[in-house]
């Protein structure tokens, strides 16, 4: 095992309080990619042979550390690789790594259901389990042209790799600055959809405005929804070009948030994460020459103009670009 996927367990997941933590990591290895808003990868390849101790017992080690500096407990997941290392995180209990040794890879992931995978959605498991591959140790056990007919070429291969344990990620430092996070909290468990969709709007329309503010767009949008019990679900999605647009960022929120089907979820938190970040001008802009689409971004800048001028509450989410919840 040679990947942690750690995540700390903030009161309130906060962004701000990421570098210090990353830092807490770096003190083992340089190789450590941040997971906004409360996690964070780190590769301990030459960590294990420099400090002589495997993953497991840094995990150790760095738990103690982040309670003694910080007062913040982690849950910690060990594996071969990134992928395998988040998987173990799910799984993983205060006071106890969960770790996924190189032997124990097949066993760990067979009786996992397919959705456990990172980036395998609702629609392609439905595809899968109309089939009758509803766990990992199907999916490995199916013939890979057979998956590549039923969910694509690309897919299928991805999918049957990372169904055999096959992790092809890595870790990639210093990726911070490349994503933003914008988190909404409620005050209780929340079962109200038309809040959560609330709660979206507002976050899609900061997170369009702090990439504006900053000239930059983004390629992807992640959601993350946490439970009453502390679970989470994430799902990320490819937007379909750069964007800084706020509607655009909140049809995509909407979308990922629609295909989870929460109809009755206790949701403790919401928070979107934009992801790829890039200059504005190195991105591509396809022209729509939609009178109805140029009007919401000449409206979006004013009101930009108007958020610099009076503050954030300046403007209310949903009220100017036609996007309401």
């Amino acid at each position: 095992m040679t990947v942690l996927c750690v995540r700390f367990q903030l009161p309130s997941p906060d962004e701000t309080a990421l570098p210090e933590l990353l830092g807490l990591l770096e003190e083992f290895t340089p190789v450590v990619q941040a997971l906004p808003p409360d996690g964070a990868l780190a590769d301990l390849r030459g960590a294990e042979r420099y400090f002589g101790r495997d993953a497991v017992d840094l995990a150790s080690v760095i738990r103690v550390r982040a309670l003694a500096r910080y007062g913040v407990d982690c849950l910690i997941g060990a594996g071969p690789g990134p992928m395998l290392a988040r998987m173990a995180r799910r799984a993983a209990r205060p006071g106890v790594t969960c770790a996924v040794p190189e032997g124990a890879v097949t066993a760990f992931l067979a009786d996992q259901p397919v959705t456990a995978l990172p980036g395998v959605g609702a629609a392609t498991a439905r595809t899968l389990g109309e089939y009758g591959l509803d766990t990992l140790g199907r999916v490995a056990a199916a013939p890979l042209s057979t998956l590549q007919r039923l969910v694509g070429a690309r897919t299928g291969r991805e999918l049957h790799e990372k169904a055999n344990g096959i992790d092809r990620g890595r870790v990639v430092p210093d990726s911070l600055s490349r994503s933003l996070t914008a988190e909404r909290p409620f005050d209780r468990d929340e079962l109200d959809p038309d809040r959560h969709r609330r709660a979206l709007l507002s976050a899609a329309e900061e997170l369009g405005a702090r990439l504006r503010t900053s000239d930059t767009v983004c390629r992807a949008l992640t959601l993350t929804v946490r439970y009453a019990d502390r679970s989470t679900t994430t799902r990320t999605r490819t937007l379909p070009e750069p964007t800084a647009h706020s509607p655009a960022l909140t049809r995509t929120a909407y979308g990922m948030y629609e295909s989870l089907g929460l109809q009755r979820a206790r949701v403790r938190a919401l928070a979107l994460r934009t992801e790829g970040l890039t200059p504005v001008e190195q991105a591509t802009h396809q022209l729509s020459f939609d009178p109805a689409d140029d009007k919401a971004r000449r409206i979006e800048k004013v009101a930009d103009r108007a958020r610099a001028r009076f503050g954030p509450r300046a403007v209310m989410p949903g009220t100017l670009g036609g996007w309401a919840a």
